[in-house]
């Protein structure tokens, strides 16, 4: 069905070719399909076929009761992680529910009460409570870069100071519970993280790119290079990563089944405040974390704390 629905018109050798089959079966299993409700129509002789009258249509989905419960946990397993389109979410969720027998409500209910997942609430048991709020922005954003990642934002660092940016995207994000926009800004030329509630009125640019996207990119690339620190975590540390990090550092697996990884960053030695806050972070990691190249100031701190060197 979906392999007719995406074409205006089929013959019974290109279905006997897709699928491998005989005549007599294409013609059978085209015949149940028209049954079903499917809008064909035959056209008979030498270039003949069959026409779809009414393009991009499907009968109702059906899911099987596993199907159904894998899609709803996904949902309980995202609450909280401030979603984009929101709105459809909780419309999907109300369908969901819509569908299922009551049997499998209750089998749903039954599941939302037992499953347990980082930061959802045990004390709600409303199980269409969908509790997560997207910035107003982010929806915007999204379709934008979807078409074009040379884009216009503003920037509102301090309520009233809105700072007008030309900028090329490279990722949306969720870190921390915050939406998060890596751009490359081409007034300062350097890569930044804008948080997506402090963005407003997103379009795309109307200016020239001074670098292409492979340029860009190729900019990154060493600055990556270039880090300062790299890490090496254990699976302990993985898990730890992913449950808090700074904004912008990407894990890079380097074993199976995401047993070991490594990320790098370039540190601004001076900068004195942020090395304290590394050190707390790199503490929170674990015992296994391991150091390929650290900053001289950042690894003093780590002895400092520690009261002996850390791990290379």
């Amino acid at each position: 069905m979906r392999y007719i629905n995406n074409r205006a018109h089929f013959t019974i050798a290109e279905i006997q070719r897709e699928f491998k089959i005989s005549r007599a079966t294409a013609i059978r299993d085209i015949n149940e399909i028209q049954a079903l409700g499917f809008p064909l129509t035959t056209e008979l002789g030498r270039g003949g076929g069959y026409h779809v009258l009414q393009n991009q249509y499907l009968p109702a989905v059906r899911f099987t009761p596993e199907e159904l419960k894998a899609i709803f946990i996904s949902f309980i397993a995202s609450r909280n992680s401030q979603l984009p389109y929101l709105h459809n979410r909780r419309s999907i969720t109300e369908k969901l529910i819509g569908i299922a027998s009551q049997t499998q409500q209750d089998e749903l209910i039954e599941l939302n009460n037992i499953l347990l997942f980082e930061n959802t609430n045990p004390a709600n048991p409303n199980l269409l409570e969908l509790d997560d709020a997207a910035p107003a922005e982010l929806n915007q954003l999204i379709s934008l870069a979807v078409r074009n990642k040379h884009l216009r934002l503003t920037y509102e660092m301090s309520p009233g100071w809105p700072q007008l940016m030309d900028v090329f995207l490279l990722h949306i994000f969720n870190s921390n519970a915050r939406w998060l926009a890596e751009v490359y800004d081409f007034d300062t030329d350097e890569f930044r993280y804008l948080p997506v509630e402090l963005l407003r009125d997103s379009a795309i640019s109307e200016q020239e790119m001074k670098w292409s996207e492979q340029e860009i990119l190729s900019k990154k690339r060493l600055g990556a290079r270039e880090s300062n620190l790299v890490v090496r975590l254990d699976k302990t540390g993985i898990q730890r990563f992913k449950r808090m990090h700074p904004p912008g550092i990407i894990l890079s697996f380097t074993g199976m089944f995401q047993s070991s990884g490594v990320f790098n960053v370039h540190l601004d030695v001076t900068d004195v405040e942020t090395l304290a806050y590394y050190v707390d972070w790199l503490l929170f990691l674990g015992r296994g974390v391991e150091f390929e190249r650290i900053p001289a100031e950042l690894r003093t701190m780590l002895e400092e704390r520690l009261g002996r060197p850390p791990v290379f």
